[in-house]
This record gives structure tokens, sequence and C-alpha cells, in this order.
């Protein structure tokens, strides 16, 4: 007997959503390895899904002769984390990471959307990496998106992952040396926010060829040294919080997590530079022994 086969024509309700593990909203390139173009192959590799929510849409990273696109207006940008829970797809929802944003409404809108999640989710992963710029280009954001940051979305926020600079333009303190970063990073564990993880920190103590993540904690600090590599493709912050927050939601503590994410950073750079690349070529394997 031939069983009757499904109609596909069911209405949209009798069908399950797609569960969302992570929502990540960064910036988005048609060429190169930035924000999301790094974030959700990454996320990915550790067997998450993701729905990955633009916040600029450009042609290509600014260093290039030749840049198309811009922010995305804040009605869309709302729009889509609106229709997100409209759809339904967050009922598993585990993790939201914020990078790179196009604009201080965004950042508002942002942290409206995550206020109301944190209302009934406190279990949920928010990691906020602040980005703002860093020592060797300063400020290449808007001027306010610092502020922004700081209203908005810094109090939302179990973790972050500033680089040192970012660090100094949220704190307003020195971050030259270890000691630096650490009280300076212990001044934004407050409210609901148990971790801060600095990358680039405390350069002053640096030897040949290495370089320093700090991770602190309210209760613990550690200092991880790492091997620097002579070459600079943009994307590896974007790379190292999505790693962190794969290895945490796989169960690891944050300084396991940090340290694993060094790993795909450094395994990441050793490629790019020994390809040659113009961008950051990815590890196929995060996750040790996928």
């Amino acid at each position: 007997m031939i069983e009757p086969r499904a109609d596909i024509s069911s209405p949209a309700e009798t069908l399950r959503p797609l569960a969302v593990d992570v929502v990540s909203v960064q910036s988005q390139v048609v060429y190169g390895r930035v924000g999301n173009n790094v974030a959700v192959p990454t996320l990915e590799s550790f067997g998450l899904t993701v729905a990955a929510v633009p916040t600029v849409l450009f042609s290509n990273t600014p260093h290039y002769p030749t840049l198309h696109g811009g922010a995305i207006p804040v009605d869309w940008f709302a729009g889509y984390l609106q229709d997100l829970q409209a759809r339904g797809a967050l009922g598993k929802l585990r993790a939201v990471a914020t990078g790179y944003l196009g604009s201080a409404e965004q950042a508002a809108t942002l942290g409206r959307w995550l206020a109301c999640l944190a209302e009934t989710r406190d279990s949920l992963l928010m990691v906020v990496d602040p980005v703002i710029g860093d020592h060797d280009h300063g400020v290449y954001v808007s001027p306010e998106l610092v502020e922004a940051h700081r209203r908005h979305l810094l109090p939302l926020a179990k973790g972050m992952t500033p680089n040192g600079f970012e660090l100094e333009q949220l704190t307003g303190r020195p971050v030259a040396k270890p000691d630096d970063v650490l009280a300076a990073a212990r001044t934004l564990l407050v409210g609901r926010t148990q971790w801060i993880v600095v990358t680039s920190a405390g350069p002053d103590a640096w030897t040949d060829g290495t370089m320093q993540v700090a991770v602190v904690t309210r209760e613990k600090a550690e200092v991880i040294t790492h091997p620097r590599i002579d070459i600079a493709p943009k994307g590896t912050g974007d790379l190292f919080s999505a790693a962190l927050i794969g290895g945490l939601l796989g169960g690891d503590s944050v300084f396991d997590a940090a340290a694993s994410a060094c790993d795909a950073v450094i395994t990441a750079l050793r490629l790019t530079r020994d390809a040659r690349c113009a961008e950051l070529l990815l590890p196929r394997r995060v996750v040790p022994g996928r």
C-alpha cells in the first residue's frame, strides 16, 4: 500500500520554526572575512544554528580603495530583531553576540530588544564585543558609539570581549600594563556582567613574538600569553569572540574557552600568512577533534 505524501501546502502554523541557538548582531561584507562572515561559520563549526543580523552591509572593509554600502536603516534593523521573535525562532535561544554597530540608534534599539529578552531568560549568554577601535588606528566608529555601548549594551552583558584600546575607551583608565588591565576590567564587573576577556592586553609586558589576553572574573584573573604572528588581517577579534562563545556553550569555563579561542586565532593567522592571503582564512576545525 502506498502511503499518502505529506501535504507540503500545509499552513505554516503546523510546521515547527527553525530553532536558533545564537543571534549574531554584527557587520556583513560581500567580500572579506569580518563580522558575521567570520562569526557564523565559526559558530556553526560548534554545531550551533545561527541567525545573522547585519548592522552594516559593505562591499568590503574600508581599507580597500573602493567601498560601497552603509549602515542598515534603524527601522530595518529593528524589524530584523522583531521578526525573529515573530517567527518563533528564539524558543531555544542560548546566546546573543554583538559586534560592530552602524550607529548609536542601532545600539539603543538593540539594547531595548536585549532588555526584553533578559526579563525572562536569566541564563541567556549575552556577549558584547564593543567594537570601537584599536591602538594602531584609534577610534574608527562614530565617537557617540562609545557612550552608546556604555549606556545601552554593557549593563546587559554577561561577558565582554574588548581589546585593550576599547577597554581604555570604555573605562577611561590606563591599560598599558597587565595590572592596569585587570583593574580597569574589574570596574566593568557590575550588575549582570560576570567576566571580561581583554585581547591585546597590557602591551608593555609583551616579550618578543608574544601577546597577551587577560581573562577577568569577580573571583579570579588569568593572563594568557600566546604567539604573535606578524600579519594583521581584519576579523581576528570577530573570530576570537565567536570561538569563545562556542566554547562556553559547549560547557567550557571562560578561562578554557579563551585559551581555545586564542588557539583558533593563531591557527587562522598562520593559515593566512602561509597562503599569503589578503583576507583571514578560517581553520576547518575550530573545535578540537571535530
